[in-house]
């Protein structure tokens, strides 16, 4: 059954609010900038965006420009921006995330209300229904993945808001007229889901290995094969499909617009193990008749746009990685200031600080390593030298998260273990390490490509 849409169910149960109550905590620097803030409120909205502190109070929770440190980077459409994405995350997502994995689905009409909050549509051009914010660059886009992860869940970002995001761009950049008036707005407005499918049984790295096969006859395409891992599959009206129309290698590969209805397209759900309200999905064709009018760009020329998507997914996965990582250890923080054991705050043991201090160091410096790729993409830094220094990137956020999870998992012990409660996030993350470690590239692949790509 689908989950129940009316959003009447209580706050999050990952709540801190009913633990023992304990003084404020040593994290609460005097020297913090959240001290140093004024009570008098300010003379104008412009200057109350820039010198009101936003987010979590307490340190390390939240990127340090939410505490008012300086930053080249931002301006007051991002600080805009940032409020209207958490607004919605916190109202319509983050209580709900819990009930949604457990059922492993979630309601299909968070999308148009996603879009309808101007979130769905941002990162998208207007003349396709998309609803970017003024001066719209890289770090509005990076605000909102970041915003959408501190939900906690990928499955419902990536099923929600993310998952198109990898399909689409090969119709907007290639593909024709007829495709984009098609598929784009129905996509970037939520009345419609779109997945990419690429991934083979055998081939997931190897995309120029694939095997599906789209042969020629008269005006259509002939589809046989099959895919796996397909993110948002189950609910997925169109699917961008990587095929084979020409020979061996990345030379022989061609993309196509299928659709589900279409006469042997055959869909499975998939059980994982993270990503439970993502409809994993296993597709295969048999004897799809695709007409050649779907064919997005050239023939024998689908490896390209293929290639050019993996940057901004793999940014993508990083940024959102290093939000879970940043997820872990605010929980561990938080249940630390008040959790005692041995008639002190676990936050009292040095052991405990020391774990805390290791997960922020490696949160807050991979965090500036991504505002630094993220300069790069915004002042238009060729795609082809940003290749191996995001696959590093993404290799990066990644370890980060699995040790952030394992480390606050050891500061809440036991209640990392269950599904729900103080531990919530941090147990349903600790199931999506594996998933973000290896989709979009894994951690051996892409670090093989950056040492490659920097021809030493």
């Amino acid at each position: 059954q689908r989950a129940n849409t009316q959003h009447t169910r209580p706050p999050s149960s990952t709540s801190f609010s009913n633990l023992p109550p304990t003084s404020s905590s040593s994290l609460d620097c005097p020297c913090h900038p959240l001290k140093k803030m004024s009570s008098s409120s300010s003379s104008s909205s412009a200057k109350a965006a820039k010198t009101e502190a936003f987010g979590e109070p307490i340190t390390f929770c939240e990127p340090y420009w939410y505490a008012n440190y300086n930053s080249p980077y931002y301006k007051d459409t991002h600080r805009a921006f940032r409020a209207k994405v958490r607004s919605f995350v916190e109202k319509e997502v983050m209580p709900f995330c819990h009930e949604w994995d457990e059922s492993g689905v979630y309601p299909v009409e968070l999308r148009q209300k996603a879009y309808e909050a101007g979130v769905l549509g941002a990162t998208w051009p207007e003349e396709y229904g998309g609803t970017p914010p003024q001066d719209f660059d890289a770090f509005h886009d990076l605000i909102l993945v970041d915003e959408l992860a501190r939900c906690g869940s990928g499955g419902i970002i990536w099923a929600v808001f993310l998952g198109f995001g990898i399909a689409l761009p090969p119709i907007l950049s290639v593909g024709s007229e007829y495709l984009r008036e098609k598929v784009a707005r129905d996509v970037i407005m939520g009345k419609k889901i779109m997945s990419l499918a690429v991934t083979e049984p055998y081939a997931g790295s190897d995309v120029a290995g694939l095997q599906t096969t789209a042969r020629r006859e008269g005006d259509f395409y002939i589809v046989n094969g099959e895919k796996k891992f397909i993110s948002g599959g189950m609910l997925a009206s169109y699917f961008t499909t990587a095929v084979r129309t020409g020979g061996s290698g990345m030379g022989g590969v061609s993309l196509l617009l299928i659709e589900r209805d279409m006469p042997g397209v055959v869909l499975r759900r998939q059980k994982t193990q993270g990503w439970w309200s993502s409809t994993t999905t296993y597709i295969s064709f048999e004897d799809v008749k695709v007409p050649v009018k779907n064919l997005i760009g050239k023939e024998n020329d689908g490896f390209r746009p293929i290639m050019h998507n993996f940057n901004h997914e793999r940014f993508v996965l990083a940024a959102t990685s290093n939000r879970y990582a940043r997820v872990c250890l605010e929980d561990a923080i938080k249940y630390a200031r008040v959790r005692k054991t041995f008639g002190k705050r676990l936050l009292d043991q040095p052991v405990i600080r020391a774990k805390i201090a290791e997960m922020a160091r490696l949160v807050e410096s991979t965090h500036a390593l991504i505002e630094q790729t993220a300069y790069q993409m915004a002042t238009g830094v060729d795609d082809k030298l940003l290749g191996g220094p995001i696959a590093l990137l993404k290799v990066q956020a990644t370890k980060v998260m699995e040790f952030c999870a394992r480390e606050a998992s050891q500061v809440l012990g036991g209640a990392s273990c269950i599904r729900g409660g103080h531990g919530e996030r941090i147990e349903r993350l600790y199931r999506e390490v594996r998933v973000n470690a290896i989709g979009g590239g894994s951690e051996e692949i892409l670090m093989d490509l950056a040492v490659r790509q920097a021809k030493l």
